[in-house]
């Protein structure tokens, strides 16, 4: 093969070999840290140890252990080959492995409620990204579910976010070598990805590791230190055990997912300790320790934490629609059900009377799902773009209002949405959930438009749209026809005007 079909590249632990694909250098399961294993279970990220020779990059590195994505499912993404315990790997599309060339960088942190999640999703190809952009693009694994984020005694809390502060300092001491800028690093990620870039923004550890921020649909959950000890002791307790290293470590690492599986299907058992979480989908979230995460995202950025750091956060108009769907809901949703969601993530006891007069016009399942994707998403995201203000720093604010294709439109502008619409619609995996087999003309144009916008931010800082500002509050609507408007869920902002994400979730009864 010639130079060109099997690009090289020098990095600190030793030379990588990828492969020219596409009018790119791609290099897949290169390890940022070793895996987190035997002596190193639970443990912060250590180090790469050196190789000698030239290693071949050219596979993706083996998905973290998670749970089945649904019932029945295997216990990783059906897109996945689980080899191997290097879990901690990174992967790049590079128009070029050259030195001189010092192109921005992007590096994706992917969502799935901090349990579920890999690279090798077809959905986060950043190929496209690379070329359109003419820019790098790095992908990288994380631990997930007990491994990631479980609060275990004797080990650090969040160790999937010392994960991703590892692959962002991997890119600083490397991504040189591969055509790359370590001084123009953009992070961007969806959902739990979006809260992973949050919790970054707010973390000593990951300053002055990227240059600008890209959240999607940030989710509003952040545990406190006792609630998450709490429901460590609720998980090991399904398996009998502790939530410490020494009753945890000996467990494999492939069956301890089954254990967070297991309390998933009763975690409304614990409403009266938990209070709302007890209501969600996912036991784990970043935990607001005084540590690796010293306060809350809202907190931190209100004080500055991220003011030298640009920012575009928004959210979609439907968010919780993909979780109707999902959980069989669409069409079944009564006034019973809608007045408990009400009740249950309403920003005020009167919350239901307060709905219904913003919204008079609604429908139970309107209502059900609207007061669902305030409280997880489309809140905490427009708080978000108000702290960074208010802390000095600049952000961008956007809506995705388009719908997706699938299902005659019914799921709307919906969670989840806009990841195919950023990396470019390429068959397989999230995409073709959301998108379908085929990607329409307008679905091509729409996603044209937002990887221009992407790319345009992670280049210069300016997405091609006014920045936000608690006036005005001008947003950019994200639909066939993309324009700014001041923010268009004025109703829902009103009602959540006075509350505050700046306090972790709390552990209601001891």
């Amino acid at each position: 093969m010639s130079r060109s079909e099997s690009p090289e590249a020098g990095t600190t632990a030793g030379v990588v070999r990828g492969r020219r694909e596409s009018g790119l250098d791609v290099f897949r399961g290169i390890p940022y840290a070793q895996p987190p294993v035997g002596e190193a279970r639970f443990a912060a990220p250590r180090p790469v140890e050196r190789w000698e020779g030239v290693r071949e990059a050219t596979v993706f590195g083996p998905p973290p252990p998670q749970e089945p994505f649904g019932p029945g499912a295997p216990a990783v993404a059906p897109w996945s080959l689980p080899t191997g315990d290097d879990w901690l790997t990174v992967n790049v599309w590079t128009p070029e492995a050259d030195p001189a060339a010092r192109r921005p960088v992007m590096v994706w942190i992917y969502g799935g409620a901090y349990k579920l999640g890999a690279t090798d999703d077809p959905t986060y190809d950043g190929g496209r990204l690379a070329r359109d952009g003419n820019l790098v693009v790095v992908t990288l694994n994380y631990r997930v579910g007990v491994e990631g984020f479980l609060r275990i005694e004797g080990a650090p809390a969040n160790r999937g976010l010392l994960d991703q502060v590892a692959a962002l300092e991997w890119v600083r001491d490397n991504i040189t070598a591969f055509g790359g800028d370590p001084d123009q690093v953009t992070v961007f990620g969806e959902s739990a990805g979006a809260g992973s870039v949050a919790a970054l923004l707010a973390m000593p550890r990951a300053r002055g590791l990227f240059r600008r921020a890209i959240a999607q649909s940030v989710p509003g959950t952040y545990f406190s230190d006792a609630l998450a000890r709490d429901i460590g002791a609720a998980v090991a307790g399904e398996l009998g055990l502790r939530a410490t290293v020494a009753d945890l470590a000996g467990v494999d690492p492939r069956k301890l997912p089954e254990a967070g599986a297991a309390l998933g299907g009763r975690m409304r058992e614990f409403l009266p300790r938990w209070g709302t979480v007890a209501l969600t989908a996912s036991p784990y979230s970043p935990v607001v320790d005084g540590d690796v995460l010293p306060v809350t995202p809202w907190t931190a950025l209100a004080e500055g934490a991220a003011r030298d750091v640009d920012l575009i956060v928004g959210h979609n108009r439907d968010e919780f629609r993909l979780f109707l769907m999902m959980g069989g809901l669409l069409g079944k949703v009564d006034d019973q059900l809608a007045s408990a969601a009400l009740a249950a993530f309403g920003p005020a006891p009167d919350a239901g009377q307060a709905y219904r007069a913003e919204f008079p016009d609604a429908s139970a399942e309107h209502l059900f799902e609207l007061v669902q994707s305030d409280w997880l998403f489309r809140m905490p995201s427009l708080h978000l773009a108000d702290a960074q203000t208010a802390g000095g720093g600049r952000a961008y604010l956007y809506e995705l209002t388009w719908s997706a294709p699938v299902h005659g439109g019914a799921l709307g502008a919906c969670h989840a949405l806009d990841v195919p619409l950023v990396f470019g619609p390429q068959g397989g995996g999230l995409g073709s959930m959301l998108i379908g087999p085929e990607p329409t003309p307008e679905t091509e144009q729409l996603s044209a438009y937002v990887r221009s916008a992407w790319t345009a931010f992670a280049r210069t800082g300016d997405p091609g749209w006014p920045a936000y500002d608690p006036e005005n509050r001008l947003t950019r609507l994200l639909d066939t026809e993309p324009t700014v408007t001041a923010y268009p869920e004025e109703s829902s902002r009103r009602l959540w005007e006075r509350h505050t994400f700046d306090e972790a979730l709390p552990l209601l009864t001891a």
